[in-house]
């Protein structure tokens, strides 16, 4: 019974030294193993061996484990300890919150009273501050608690300091110099939602009937402090008492009119000649009235718009913006869009219109189109009902450009050579182009006519035939009226529902060529500007 585990175990031996997880044997012992072992006891040994070399990797594996588990533990332990720190933080906010909403409350005890007389429905809203006595047991009701004064209960305490303002309910309470910048942000939306007023459909009555004339009485004309030739009027957006004139001496002259008398003062004059000793060419309000922007050239490297602040003094008081978007020649025009969103546009000479946008107490630049013009831009203004920038130029073309869509909506091409156009403030299909054509000088254009012309308006110049493009026009605040200036020293009146092309009256105003007649919105009041270096103040009814 010996002879057959004789036969099968050099089988197996062989198969386990031809194993890579096998030792083989030495080579003194190569004539022992190729011989079987013959006893019961040597087998015995190697399972034996076998049993010990598993248990050891076993114990290897095990201790592998433990340290693996070891290490999650301890990092556990961190991150444990970690969101223990944000939430003791988190906690002590919370206090601090808590605490600040008491001492606020506690602050103003007479005003909530005086506000719930009359409306008992308010007080179940007062329950909720029993949850102060004790914010650290009830930490969820707090915060319901701090939104609810912001929105709900915005009448009885908040009106009184903070009027109209809901984003500021939680800044309020934190810090004194939050408040300053939020309302500056909040402010914005009104003051242009002011300016786009209703549309009123102006063009179903134009040459439709007679003109109405308007009585001018005596005007008064005061020196304006330039030494060289006006160049841009322009009335502040949000107090239509004050006015801005430029000159080509570099200076920016605030004015203050009185109506009443009517009358005219002067109130600052600021240097706001560009680095390269460039004066502007063109100025525009910013629509919160703190701010004048005007442009220059794009020669010689010099900087192209410019910020006056009229509230700061000194050398801070103007500034320069770092980009340089137009490549070369003069910046004609400069106008701030009628949207919700800041932003102005300006044209110039390289034949671009550039748009630029606030963001972040700086201005970005975009090329809106620069080759769709073959000449100079010489005006550019946007509609208020849609994102449409409309550009005239030099090349006798008048370009509608959809921004939101980045294409061109129309392209118009006239017969004389375009200088300025204005919308019209109360319908805002309407427009004026000015032109180069003598005795029609203003075209009238509707923006769903495209290249129909709706009136056309003008006037005989005997001191000159030559068209400046340095005299513009003016709406007057109904829409129905349009002020020009003239080579002669006359302010043309028109009444685009006569259907007569020559002003229904003139006024005589100035000694020499009356630049801009412009309309004051709340007050029957002109202001002029002349190439005699006189700014006129014109009463009508």
């Amino acid at each position: 019974m010996g002879d057959p585990p004789a036969l099968k175990r050099p089988k197996l031996e062989k198969d386990d030294y031809e194993s890579a997880y096998w030792p083989r044997p030495a080579a003194s012992n190569a004539s022992s193993a190729s011989k079987p072992p013959q006893s019961s006891s040597s087998a015995t040994a190697t399972a034996a061996t076998q049993e010990d070399e598993e248990d050891d990797i076993a114990e290897e594996a095990v201790l592998a484990l433990i340290a693996h588990r070891e290490r999650d533990v301890e990092r556990c332990k961190l991150k444990l300890s970690h969101y223990q720190s944000l939430l003791d933080t988190a906690e002590k906010k919370l206090a601090e919150a808590q605490d600040r909403l008491a001492r606020y409350r506690d602050r103003k005890p007479p005003p909530p009273p005086t506000h719930r007389d009359p409306k008992p429905s308010l007080p179940p809203t007062t329950t909720q501050r029993d949850p102060k006595p004790s914010p650290p047991q009830h930490k969820a009701p707090e915060r319901p608690q701090l939104v609810i004064p912001g929105a709900n209960n915005r009448p009885p305490p908040r009106p009184e300091p903070m009027p109209g303002l809901k984003k500021t309910a939680a800044p309020s309470s934190s810090s004194a110099s939050v408040p300053p910048e939020r309302p500056r942000a909040l402010e914005k939306k009104p003051k242009l939602k002011i300016e786009q007023k209703e549309h009123q459909n102006l063009i179903q009555s134009v040459k439709k009937s007679s003109a109405t004339v308007l009585r001018f009485y005596g005007g008064t004309v005061i020196c304006s402090q330039h030494k060289r030739k006006l160049r841009c009027l322009e009335l502040c957006p949000v107090n239509d008492q004050l006015v801005a004139t430029s000159a080509l001496d570099g200076i920016v002259t605030l004015w203050q009119v009185q109506p009443k008398g009517p009358a005219i003062s002067l109130l600052s004059t600021t240097d706001c000649f560009s680095p390269k000793h460039r004066w502007p060419e063109d100025v525009a309000w910013h629509p919160h009235g703190e701010l004048i922007f005007a442009v220059y050239s794009a020669d010689n490297g010099d900087s192209q718009v410019s910020v006056m602040n009229r509230n700061l003094s000194g050398q801070k008081k103007v500034s320069f913006l770092p980009v340089k978007p137009h490549t070369k020649g003069i910046i004609n025009n400069i106008n701030f869009m009628p949207w919700s969103d800041v932003c102005f546009v300006t044209g110039g000479s390289d034949h671009a219109v550039i748009l630029w946008q606030e963001k972040d107490d700086s201005w970005n630049h975009k090329k809106v189109h620069k080759d769709l013009h073959s000449s100079a831009v010489m005006g550019v203004a946007g509609l208020q009902q849609k994102s449409t920038i409309l550009s005239v130029g030099s090349d006798k073309r008048i370009i509608s450009f959809d921004l939101a869509a980045g294409r061109t909506e129309s392209k118009n091409l006239i017969d004389y050579k375009c200088m300025s156009v204005l919308p019209n403030p109360c319908d805002f299909n309407l427009y004026m182009v000015q032109t180069a054509a003598p005795g029609r000088q203003l075209r009238l254009f509707d923006v769903r006519l495209r290249q129909t012309e709706v009136h056309t308006l003008g006037w005989k110049q005997e001191s000159s035939e030559s068209q400046s493009a340095l005299i513009n026009q003016s709406w007057s605040p109904d829409g129905w009226y349009l002020s020009s200036g003239s080579a002669d020293p006359m302010i043309h009146i028109f009444d685009i529902r006569h259907n007569g092309q020559n002003p229904c009256q003139s006024v005589q105003a100035h000694q020499k060529r009356v630049f801009k007649a412009l309309w004051h919105r709340t007050a029957p009041v002109l202001t002029s500007i002349s190439s005699d270096l006189n700014i006129g103040i014109h009463k009508y009814s």
